[in-house]
């Protein structure tokens, strides 16, 4: 973990656009989950496509897990902060991801994958993100990293501890930096009443999500567990200050640069045209994903 001083003097932070809940669904063999970013979203959060929220103590909710299934055109990032879930794909990877650990997998042209727990009993949690790629790199080999939670790097604030998965906080570089999306991805841990500043651009949407206690912004706005707060662009706006309630705080941060391009979605391919997604299928049945 690093020591970092400050280095954030924010003048005009942004406040909550609105706060969002989250719906409750299942996804692949009968996972329950929390939807909290959904399809009606995506362009407000351009690069961003989707966020779930898994969490329980019941194994029964995640036993079956996520059997074979396609992707095509983004990124998945996978956020564990409990238990264990086993990935496979159809171009030869494999990996294990535990707690406090990450998967990054480009999905690109289009692979197969499975993601099963190697657990039956015990809590599962974490966070799934979809990060939407540019039309030029949607074709690209489709590529992934497991990174453990010891490859996370941590740096540690008056009062917070910030794990950054991808990006930068206060001189720190995430595990992951991507070009064309330059996404931020911070897990703020927050002492109670402690306050954390953290730069954003200002040409980028940005979002948190709190899974434990709560958080005040300046203007009084509290968003409690299990609530998504959408960030206002406000012209000029440099960054974001949050401030923990009397219990503490845990969130993650998630911004990035819009990529301003066209969405085209079908389940799990995301393109630019309804041409390229007819493509994508036709591929699929095909068997000419990797």
């Amino acid at each position: 973990m690093t020591a970092a001083t400050p280095v954030t003097s924010l003048r005009t932070p942004r406040q909550v656009e609105r706060l969002v809940q989250g719906r409750a669904t299942s996804d692949g063999a009968g996972v329950k989950l929390t939807r909290v970013l959904t399809q009606d979203l995506q362009r407000r959060l351009d690069p961003f496509l989707m966020l779930d929220a898994f969490g329980t103590d019941n194994a029964d909710d995640y036993i079956a897990g996520f059997p074979d299934h396609p992707h095509r055109g983004f990124e998945t990032v996978t956020y564990m902060l409990e238990g264990q879930m086993r990935h496979r794909d159809s171009a030869g990877h494999e990996g294990l991801l535990g707690p406090g650990g990450v998967q990054w997998m480009t999905a690109g042209r289009g692979v197969i994958h499975s993601e099963l727990p190697e657990q039956q009993e015990g809590r599962m949690e974490g966070f799934q993100l979809w990060l939407n790629l540019p039309g030029r790199d949607k074709m690209r080999d489709p590529w992934y990293r497991d990174i453990t939670s010891a490859e996370i790097p941590e740096l540690s604030l008056p009062g917070a501890t910030v794990r950054v998965i991808a990006g930068e906080s206060h001189g720190v570089a995430g595990a992951v930096q991507r070009d064309a999306t330059q996404p931020i991805y911070l897990d703020v841990h927050l002492a109670p009443g402690a306050t954390f500043e953290q730069a954003l651009p200002s040409t980028h949407n940005a979002f948190l999500y709190v899974y434990r206690g709560a958080l005040r912004f300046d203007t009084g706005c509290l968003v409690p567990s299990g609530r998504m707060a959408i960030l206002a662009n406000t012209p000029g706006a440099d960054g974001v200050r949050l401030t923990a309630s009397d219990d503490g705080a845990r969130a993650i941060l998630i911004a990035g640069q819009p990529l301003g391009e066209p969405i085209a979605q079908y389940g799990p391919f995301v393109m630019n045209t309804e041409g390229e997604l007819l493509q994508a299928v036709r591929d699929f049945q095909a068997g000419k994903f990797a």
